[in-house]
Parts: structure tokens; sequence; C-alpha cells
């Protein structure tokens, strides 16, 4: 699959992409480089993760996530990057 690279660097990700991932405006992807490829990964927010647990599991594993994310703000938030 391509996509072209406009002004600024903005690409637009495919609809199937976008659909298949769920991805909306408003989603964080975080972009990782390796060598001479770039990932782009979807960031796992609450509202996904209650999507993932719904009739599997109680709200004790999203509360964990919802701790990890807020102890990674917190990591970022000491080290000057927000």
């Amino acid at each position: 699959m391509e996509v072209k690279v406009y002004k600024k660097g903005i690409i637009v990700l495919p609809s199937e992409v976008r659909k298949k991932l769920n991805i909306t405006e408003g989603s964080v992807l975080n972009i990782e480089v390796k060598d001479d490829t770039i990932i782009l990964k979807k960031e796992l927010s609450l509202l996904d993760a209650w999507g993932i647990f719904e009739g599997k599991a109680d709200a004790t594993e999203a509360l964990k996530i919802l701790e990890e994310e807020r102890r990674k703000d917190i990591e970022k938030e000491r080290k000057g990057n927000y």
C-alpha cells in the first residue's frame, strides 16, 4: 500500500487501515524509526481497553492500563516532553 507525503510531511492513512484499526480523529499514533523503516502504532486508549476487556475481565484490568498510562505521562512531564 502506498501513501503520498504532502506539504509539512502530512500523510493520509487509507480508509481501510483506519477502519481496521479503529483510528478516528484524535487517535494517537506512536512513531518509531528503525533504519529506513517508519512504524506507526496505535496507542491503546482507556476506551479501547474497555472494549477489549468487555465480557472477558473486570474493571481491574482497565484500571491497570489507566495507571500505566498515567505513569508514562508523569515520566514525560518530568523529562519535559510535554
